[in-house]
């Protein structure tokens, strides 16, 4: 009985990953919303995260995960936006670490600001982890919009995200 057990949920693991790889959710459409939030540590998430800023899709915008060291003006420089707009617009929150504390950062700082829209803007094969860390935090009246930097994750990165996903999707409703 146990051995059929083991089977049948071997089974769902495996065939759930090509599920998981051939669904990575695509880039959201261009309406607008309260907020922006753009997780660190992949190519592409930040000038997305700031393109949409300056088409003036969201008033302001959450840069989440940054190093303590950078500066405001260094992050204009580095991705060729004025001063002013970063100034007026952009938050960079030093407090989060990985995807948990993330989500958390960006609860809070929605909350503080009442917004009741936000864009999520991360890697595409690490949007379905993400949005769901942040989803279980908001509050059910926010409304979020999964807007993924489309990659080409390896099959290494995939296999560790998709395993990363699992675990917390287990973990988290035991409060682990």
């Amino acid at each position: 009985m146990i051995a059929r057990i083991v089977a049948f949920l071997l089974l769902v693991y495996l065939l759930g990953f090509p599920l998981f790889a051939v669904t990575l959710p695509t880039p959201a459409g261009n309406g607008p919303t309260d907020a922006i939030v753009v997780l660190t540590g992949g190519r592409g998430r930040v000038q997305h995260g700031l393109a949409l800023l300056e088409a003036r899709r969201a008033r302001r915008m959450l840069v989440s995960g940054v190093d303590r060291r950078v500066k405001p003006h260094e992050l204009a420089a580095q991705y060729g936006v004025p001063n002013g707009l970063i100034d007026c617009c952009v938050d960079l929150g030093h407090e989060s670490v990985d995807t948990r504390s993330n989500a958390e950062e960006t609860a809070e700082w929605l909350r503080g600001r009442r917004y009741r829209s936000v864009r999520l803007v991360t890697t595409d094969w690490h949007m379905p982890r993400a949005r769901f860390e942040l989803g279980r935090l908001l509050d059910p009246d926010v409304r979020l919009v999964a807007d993924p930097v489309p990659s080409q994750p390896g099959l290494l990165d995939l296999v560790r995200e998709y395993n990363k996903y699992l675990l917390r999707r287990i973990a988290a409703p035991l409060g682990i």
